[in-house]
């Protein structure tokens, strides 16, 4: 959703908002979803937000208020989804991954590890615009202990200089003691670009005879394991990352990745998909939802692979 070329929505050539909100103002007087559907998953996101702009001008209303009272159930919450700035709806992702019983740790790591500093920084700002809150205290607040220092590292990662071969010396040097040093092992996997990070990980994988996955699998524990096992996959194929998440067909792990990468990469996306599954992901949605919700999935995965 931040402006890619791999992306299964694009501009719609032919935009003409007052168009759109016309036929918007229609279909929810007759409560025709599909129209709404058809619309709202073939603009992109800035043209949404030219239609949000152009229906509350000419009616004094939110376009999505509007929808709430004519739409229901997973619907309504994906078309609300895709109404709000790219920004804004992974700020709130994470709230919602840190709301209620217990906090959804892969979630919060999956959007960490896959966004760049500059990205992160941007749903900094929107989480506190939203919420009024700030993002690092609130995930300080959530996480604890190495998992809590591996979070944050991550909200402000950023690239620094370094050699390959010294780098693998440290990790490797931090798995000889009896307790593995995680300081160590935060510090390099956050402050490396990808490409870099990924000719250390080989590398690493060379001099210890093992994978990386079975490194942190046997030297860390709890949730401090999980969140570098994560990143780790996500520094080698953030694609295949992401479509094993999707495999899972869970309603808000759908959503979230479909929406927030329907902009940007989703081509990759669902390319690994195929690869994973040996289904492509447009032939595996309707085995697992329904109706309108389905449709307007389909149209945001686009085609068959």
């Amino acid at each position: 959703m931040f402006w890619g070329t791999l992306g299964t929505i694009r501009p719609f050539f032919s935009f003409h908002p007052e168009r759109d909100v016309m036929a918007i103002q229609a279909a929810l007087e007759k409560k025709d979803s599909l129209t709404l559907v058809r619309i709202l998953t073939n603009r992109c996101n800035a043209q949404r937000q030219v239609i949000s702009r152009t229906f509350e001008e000419g009616t004094r209303k939110e376009l999505s208020a509007a929808l709430k009272k004519v739409l229901s159930g997973d619907l309504e919450d994906l078309l609300l989804d895709l109404l709000l700035v790219p920004d804004q709806f992974e700020a709130q992702r994470l709230q919602n991954a840190m709301t209620g019983l217990g906090t959804d740790e892969e979630t919060l790591l999956e959007i960490l590890c896959t966004r760049s500093r500059k990205q992160l920084q941007n749903i900094h700002s929107a989480y506190k615009q939203l919420y009024k809150k700030d993002l690092e205290k609130e995930l300080k607040s959530e996480t604890s202990g190495d998992f809590s220092k591996l979070v944050l590292a991550l909200l402000n990662k950023d690239a620094s200089a370094a050699v390959v071969h010294r780098d693998v010396e440290t990790l490797t040097g931090a798995l000889r003691g009896k307790k593995a040093d995680a300081g160590l092992w935060i510090n390099i996997l956050t402050s490396r670009d990808p490409d870099h990070l990924n000719k250390v990980l080989i590398a690493l994988e060379l001099e210890m005879g093992q994978t990386v996955d079975q490194m942190v699998e046997k030297r860390f524990s709890g949730d401090l394991r999980l969140g570098l096992k994560v990143l780790v996959q996500c520094v080698q194929n953030p694609n295949m990352y992401l479509a094993k998440r999707l495999n899972t067909m869970k309603k808000s792990l759908v959503h979230g990745i479909m929406v927030s990468h329907s902009e940007e990469d989703l081509l990759r996306v669902r390319v690994a998909f195929l690869k994973l599954t040996g289904t492509s992901l447009y032939s595996a949605l309707p085995n697992h939802f329904r109706g309108e919700h389905l449709q307007a999935l389909l149209a945001i995965c686009r085609s068959e692979d």
